[in-house]
């Protein structure tokens, strides 16, 4: 009993220290600025969930289904995007995610969630690991730091970073449009600036399609043969060029199509199968040959008849 309660001892402090480590590089004792809330439906890994680390760390409240939040509700069910309009919404109440998975959006009850506030985010790219690189794709946290960044509160978008390895990157990715979402007004400044850099980034696309077209039919320099266009594809050697002479030279040789071979992929009759072949158009020759002349044998057999006959007579 004495051990086991020892060991019992042992393992509460332990779970104390963690959360008190935690609680530490939270900076708990300094209360965040905002209002962080959210709506965990516990679809992720906890060990990757940037909502439950803020929930350790005692950042963010989490919020039942059914109940209302009075700040900025970042959700896909908002109708426009977050604007510095928003600033003084964001400093009074504050700021709230759903905290779900992208492949199960479709199972959050929205109508039971969210409040007066709900609001899309414009176009920013994720930095977390799981849709690094993935525009839209964003995570709790990375929702939270954007809707703070974009209504004037760069500050704290970092501060709440600072907990994740990652999270710098999410600044550095998106500082250009975070800088530009940040100097609109209003929802539909917002709008046009995401639609004008979605513009630039397909015109962007599209020169550097046509770039690669000219450089693969233009080939790789003055002289090069304009057949190794591919990139990262080197030019061929001399011995490579005669290789090719020598094979046209080849393909000229060789006799046009059997078309008694015309079903597609039927191949000609091999050496042995031809041989085979000519033999027996040899005799069918000799029969042709045979079928036109019936009368060749029986008249040979008559003039040896009548010779036999004129020595009879002569012996006679």
């Amino acid at each position: 009993m004495g051990k086991g309660t020892h060991h019992g001892s042992r393992g509460k402090p332990r779970r104390q220290e963690v959360s008190a480590r935690e609680s530490h590089v939270a900076g708990v004792g300094a209360e965040f600025p905002a209002k962080m809330a959210m709506w965990d439906f516990n679809h992720c890994d906890p060990k990757r969930c940037s909502g439950k680390k803020l929930s350790r760390l005692g950042l963010i409240k989490s919020l039942r289904v059914g109940q209302k939040f009075g700040g900025v509700v970042v959700s896909p069910n908002g109708k426009d995007p977050v604007c510095p309009d928003d600033r003084d919404i964001v400093e009074q109440h504050g700021a709230a995610v759903v905290e779900c998975s992208w492949a199960r959006i479709n199972e959050i009850p929205f109508n039971k969630i969210g409040g007066r506030h709900e609001r899309l985010l414009p176009y920013l790219v994720a930095a977390n690991p799981v849709n690094y690189g993935r525009p839209w794709k964003l995570n709790c946290v990375e929702a939270l730091a954007a809707c703070f960044a974009i209504t004037g509160h760069l500050d704290w978008a970092s501060e709440v970073l600072e907990h994740f390895s990652w999270g710098h990157a999410f600044l550095e990715i998106n500082e250009e449009l975070l800088e530009l979402y940040s100097q609109c007004t209003d929802a539909e400044s917002i709008k046009a600036a995401q639609e004008a850099w979605l513009d630039k980034i397909q015109e962007d696309a599209k020169e550097r399609e046509e770039e690669k077209k000219k450089h693969d039919d233009g080939g790789w320099a003055v002289g090069s043969r304009r057949d190794h266009g591919m990139p990262g594809e080197l030019p061929p050697s001399d011995s490579d060029e005669y290789d090719d002479d020598d094979d046209e030279e080849e393909e000229e040789e060789e006799p046009a199509f059997n078309p008694s071979y015309e079903r597609p992929g039927e191949l000609p009759p091999s050496e042995s199968e031809a041989s085979e072949e000519d033999d027996s158009e040899d005799e069918n020759e000799d029969e042709e040959e045979e079928t036109e002349n019936p009368d060749h044998e029986h008249v040979h057999h008559t003039e040896d008849v009548l010779k036999l006959k004129s020595l009879q007579l002569s012996d006679s």
